[in-house]
């Protein structure tokens, strides 16, 4: 059978694998594919970035595999990366020996804690230092605790107790009580190690996992406890042999941190580590999972049948509160275009019934002189006498006219009827395109869906595996926000101290620029010149750069001062010999000033081969694209400020563009625009 899930031997060995790799990292971004599998992006100094993928109730590892992002992050990630980005993932726990592990993170308001679920349907916690619970994926009520806010986490019973504080007096007393049960069950139960593991304990010991306690001698339980002990010590010291057991067919059947006895004879590849060997199992499984899927298919062509029905309703509405708006009108328009003789009729009318006569018989005579033809007796139609009201056909519009209300008042009751059939079909007309929208959303999802399922496990695999080399030929400047200007030179600038400190130290050399502006929380911003001679278009366009990414943008300021340098005129002493601050340098010598420098970023489309967003000072931009906006300092910020960039990026494109920049991350336009905060400047747009 086929391995679908985490358990405590390989949580103990990737944990152990993971906490030197991510410990003190910085947590750059987060990302959630499908219901429950978040992906944490964590920056450390001098290393590629990490992808740490978390998958609850089924697995935690390191992954070299890049997914699509999705072009609008589900409400839950939102949440943690509101909690977590940016913060300092400090270090990742396993809880005693059960399916549980523990994420540690310094943020701006204190230690945080993610608390991930690993068994069951799996969950995600995020507690305060207190412990705490402020936030969950799932909040529910249990028997024997409550997930639920403002409550201290508790955790589940332990599944058994922890091997690694088993004494053999304590193994021996246990197998001792339950003489009448098999050994595999007693000891995956009791000491948490499950199945797979029980198995390998008792083979190592030479005992047939079938016998009873009772029938144990003390020599078989010392060579339990000593076999334990081996599987145990492994792990605890790291020896692993990461391996991924293959069946005869070549499917993969289980993913280990040690190579197991009950599999011998199997074939099995091994792997530099037990988070790579997760890794590579994991994505074959899924991609086998997603290739059998049948049920993916039946929903989403039922959704789409629901959503053509919604829309074809719609249509029909507002079409009909279209007419109804025309004919309403058309009504009021009539009633006033025979106003005169319509008023002398209806005063005729009442004065009848105050000298006495009743409505029936003034109706009848109403009837008999239409029968002759008289004018406006040939408009009646038939009496409402309920609502006093006459039914009346003039110029082809049959209407009714209430006695009790004026002409006037009758025309005005039309005329607001119109306006509100009007009103009503212009939300009933941003609902259709709400509806449209999704309806597209989910017949491109439709399509995803039937080419994967169409497509064999190897040729999703193959894909995925692109995205690896893509992954793993990324530049070292990718680390840091960068573009290339218009005359074609490369500028990366910091992000943060750590990345300004990495920057200068590491990436500049002698025959660079470095520019920074005279403001606190300016990042360094450098132009690689390789020797070359450096334009005064590149020279401004990474001065606009330092200006706009300082923290002068924050304070909605229009403009700032620039100056760059060598960087041998940055120095780590200041000039008493007082230490600089991490991420800050003390400059020696003439400053070459670029002054009331603009604050102003571009964000444009690229639509190819590979469509993708660009960002950078607004020349830098232009000459990669005629579809951009520029961004000022402003108060709109967020995910408003992202939607607003992308609809006026798309207003003017065709729908197969618009569809093609639909599949797009709209995360991506973040990393453009500073703190995410400030307003398109129209004139410019």
């Amino acid at each position: 059978m086929r391995k679908k899930e985490f358990s405590s031997f390989d949580i103990t060995a990737a944990v152990k694998e993971l906490q030197p790799q991510i410990a003190n990292s910085r947590v750059n971004n987060i990302y959630q594919f499908g219901e429950k599998t978040v992906v944490l992006k964590l920056f450390k100094t001098d290393s590629p970035p990490i992808r740490l993928i978390i998958e609850a109730g089924r697995r935690l590892h390191s992954t070299a595999y890049v997914e699509e992002s999705p072009a609008e992050p589900p409400p839950f990630c939102m949440m943690l990366r509101k909690y977590l980005r940016d913060s300092w993932l400090r270090s990742i726990e396993q809880y005693e020996f059960e399916r549980i592990v523990s994420l540690f993170f310094e943020t701006k308001t204190g230690t945080l804690k993610l608390v991930v679920e690993l068994f069951g349907e799996g969950n995600f916690i995020i507690t305060n230092d207190q412990n705490v619970i402020l936030q969950a994926f799932e909040f529910k009520k249990m028997r024997d605790r409550d997930i639920i806010r403002k409550v201290v986490l508790a955790y589940p019973p332990p599944s058994g107790k922890n091997p690694f504080n088993v004494t053999k007096p304590e193994l021996e007393e246990t197998l001792k009580n339950n003489g009448e049960k098999q050994i595999v069950r007693t000891l995956a139960r009791y000491i948490g190690i499950g199945g797979i593991y029980a198995e390998e304990v008792l083979l190592l010991s030479s005992i047939e996992k079938s016998k009873l306690c009772k029938d144990l001698t003390t020599a078989d339980i010392t060579r339990i406890f000593e076999s334990l002990r081996i599987l145990l010590n492994s792990v605890l010291e790291g020896k692993f042999e990461p391996n991924i057991v293959e069946d005869q067919d070549g499917s993969y059947i289980d993913v280990l941190p040690l190579k197991l006895k009950r599999y011998e004879g199997f074939k099995a590849l091994s792997f530099e580590s037990f988070n790579a060997a997760l890794d590579e199992f994991f994505l074959h499984v899924t991609a086998v999972e997603k290739a059998e899927a049948t049920v993916e298919v039946d929903r989403l062509k039922q959704e789409v049948k629901r959503l053509q029905r919604m829309v074809e309703e719609q249509e029909i509405s507002i079409n009909e509160d279209e007419r109804r708006t025309i004919h309403d009108k058309q009504i009021g328009d009539t009633i006033y275009a025979h106003f005169q003789e319509l008023q002398t009729f209806q005063d005729q009318l009442l004065k009848a019934n105050q000298q006495g006569y009743d409505w029936k018989a003034i109706i009848t005579q109403v009837m008999v002189a239409k029968r002759t033809g008289k004018t406006p007796m040939c408009y009646v139609d038939s009496f409402d006498s309920k609502k006093l009201a006459l039914n009346l056909k003039i110029d082809n519009y049959r209407f009714s006219l209430e006695l009790r209300k004026s002409l006037f008042e009758n025309a005005n009751d039309y005329y607001e009827k119109g306006k509100r059939a009007k009103e009503k079909a212009q939300g009933a007309l941003l609902a259709l395109n709400e509806s449209k929208k999704k309806l597209s959303d989910v017949l491109l999802d439709l399509k995803d869906a039937e080419q994967l399922k169409s497509l064999k496990p190897t040729q999703i695999v193959e894909a995925l595996a692109k995205r690896k080399e893509e992954m793993a030929s990324k530049q070292w400047y990718e680390k840091f926000r960068w573009f290339t200007t218009s005359d074609g030179f490369l500028v990366v600038a910091g992000k943060d101290t750590v990345s300004n400190e990495v920057l200068v130290k590491k990436y500049t050399t002698a025959e660079d620029f470095v520019f920074h502006a005279e403001i606190t929380g300016s990042p360094f911003v450098v132009i690689k010149t390789d020797g070359k001679q450096v334009s005064e278009a590149s020279l401004s366009e990474a001065a606009e750069a330092a200006a706009s990414y300082s923290r002068a943008w924050r304070e909605n300021v229009g403009s700032t001062d620039v100056y760059w340098v060598k960087v041998d005129q940055l120095s780590k002493s200041g000039p008493s010999g007082e230490s600089v601050p991490h991420g800050a340098f003390f400059v020696l010598g003439k400053r070459n000033w670029y002054r009331n420098t603009l604050l102003r970023v571009a964000v444009g489309v690229v639509i190819g081969e590979k469509t993708c967003f660009v960002g950078g000072p607004i020349n830098s931009v232009k000459v990669k694209t005629k579809n951009y906006v520029v961004i000022q300092p402003g108060d709109y910020q967020g995910k408003e400020l992202l939607q607003m960039v992308l609809r006026a990026l798309t207003a003017k494109f065709s729908k197969e563009q618009r569809e093609k920049v639909g599949k797009i991350s709209i995360e991506q336009i973040r990393e453009f625009i500073p703190y995410t905060k400030g307003i398109i400047n129209l004139k410019n747009a």
